[in-house]
């Protein structure tokens, strides 16, 4: 009996280090492609996505004597230390922290930004925005409709750390983004990097509508890129084509988009085809144009994003490119998502929508 014990102890401990194992190859589940051509000429620095959100938060509260910068442990930096120096370069009345209420920081920043000043308020991570969402919805978005275009919510934007980042577990992996795309009047915007994070977050600044900015946290130190020094916007709701292919199309954000480029790569390798790949960059607005003319070219379409498939912005998606696009079709819209389920924490590496996942689902597609 003690021997069967032992044995099954050691069987059980093995399993667990296999697992762990297993968890630690594939934590961080892509390879980071970055961009290699900058928006604008003119002087360049190395810097990572964390950075980039610093220096567009420096020249706004720069440049912009109204804008104040807040959130949860905003004035020594924040958990992922994006505000980093900002207190002691534009003192505590302009970069501060508040209470832990969420509810608080975003009905704060509504009044900031209905007086006219600019507001960066910052959720700690994106999973504790819900006691927000209130405030977001009811009152952000609608403050122009309800007082017919005196009182408008514009300069107020919503930063938060958003989806997997190897090991968050059920609470800090989440990709809420669905939920705020069904709310009009406002933008959700997604970056990739260092250079389309200072560009579209200066966008999100400057916009008169209220913009809920979305940073994937795995991304802030992935990789480096030479971001221009200078002041540069990227338009919101302009989707970009990262590389260009006849046999299907690609659809992504945020951390997808370089699972999509790497997935574009082995089908080149592996199939002998091109692949098209998109990067939505924001999904509310979203380029309906750049993405229908895309998939009436190839005739097939994979969307891939980390939230759970049912109700995932992948299905607004489809749904528009089945309506626009149906007689160029040559199969179904394919989806590759998160589970409906919790996010896990052991097993995050076979809930995320892997290159092999994407892969298989890409040679489906082709074959039918």
């Amino acid at each position: 009996m003690n021997a069967l014990t032992t044995q099954n102890v050691s069987t059980l401990t093995k399993l667990v280090k296999c697992v762990n194992a297993y968890s630690k190859r594939l934590s961080s589940h892509f390879i980071y492609f970055p961009d290699n051509e900058a928006p604008l000429e003119g002087e360049t620095s190395k810097m990572n996505m964390m950075q980039a959100i610093n220096n567009a938060m420096d020249l706004t509260l720069k440049n912009d004597p109204t804008a104040v910068l807040f959130g949860e442990d905003v004035a020594f930096g924040g958990v992922f230390r994006c505000a980093l120096g900002l207190q002691e370069k534009y003192g505590k009345d302009r970069v501060f922290n508040t209470p832990l209420c969420e509810q608080g920081i975003a009905g704060f920043g509504i009044g900031v930004a209905t007086a006219g000043a600019t507001a960066i308020a910052e959720i700690q991570f994106a999973d504790y925005i819900f006691p927000a969402f209130d405030q977001l919805v009811n009152e952000a978005a609608k403050a122009r409709y309800r007082s017919g275009g005196q009182f408008p919510c514009g300069g107020l934007t919503v930063r938060a750390p958003c989806s997997a980042v190897g090991h968050g577990g059920l609470y800090h992996s989440q990709s809420p983004e669905a939920y705020f795309a069904h709310t009009p009047g406002l933008k959700v915007v997604i970056p990739r990097g260092p250079i389309t994070a200072k560009g579209l977050l200066l966008s999100c600044v400057r916009d008169r509508d209220p913009c809920l900015f979305l940073e994937p946290k795995i991304l802030y130190r992935s990789a480096n890129e030479m971001v221009p020094v200078d002041d540069y916007t990227l338009p919101i709701g302009k989707a970009q084509v990262l590389r260009e292919g006849d046999a299907a199309t690609l659809i992504a954000w945020g951390t997808q988009v370089h699972v999509l480029l790497e997935v574009a790569q082995m089908a080149k390798e592996k199939l002998n085809v091109n692949v098209e790949v998109i990067d939505l960059m924001s999904i509310l607005p979203w380029d309906e144009e750049t993405v229908c003319n895309s998939v009436k070219k190839t005739g097939r379409c994979l969307i891939s994003h980390e939230a759970p498939l049912t109700s995932g912005f992948g299905a607004e998606l489809a749904a528009t490119i089945q309506e626009e696009c149906f007689l160029h079709l040559e199969a179904p819209v394919s989806r590759v998502t998160g589970w409906d389920s919790p996010f896990p924490h052991v097993f995050e590496p076979l809930y995320l929508p892997t290159k092999w996942r994407c892969l298989d689902q890409l040679e489906k597609l082709l074959r039918y």
